[in-house]
């Protein structure tokens, strides 16, 4: 198993478009980053392909921001996020 450390967590996710909101909570996210999201009925890697602050393309996201990612699932909030290490 690929060990992993907890970044953040999810607190909303836009259905019609597939973006999570993720408030990063340790360490930081880039794009490229290979992530797992875990929850309750939620459990599945990928990798980051882009992020958005406030409509704006970023390519990292220190700890204390919030973040949107397109994800490949449905999320819901209160799903934790963990980073490959």
């Amino acid at each position: 198993m690929i060990s992993e450390k907890e970044v953040g967590n999810i607190f909303k996710y836009f259905d019609k478009i597939c973006v999570a909101a993720i408030e990063v909570t340790s360490d930081c996210l880039m794009v490229e980053d290979t992530i797992h999201i875990k929850g309750q009925n939620t459990d599945f890697e990928q990798e980051i392909e882009s992020m958005q602050i406030d409509g704006k393309e970023v390519d990292e996201v220190p700890a204390g921001k919030s973040v949107g990612v397109y994800v490949k699932n449905k999320v819901r909030p209160g799903d934790k996020v963990y980073k490959a290490l």
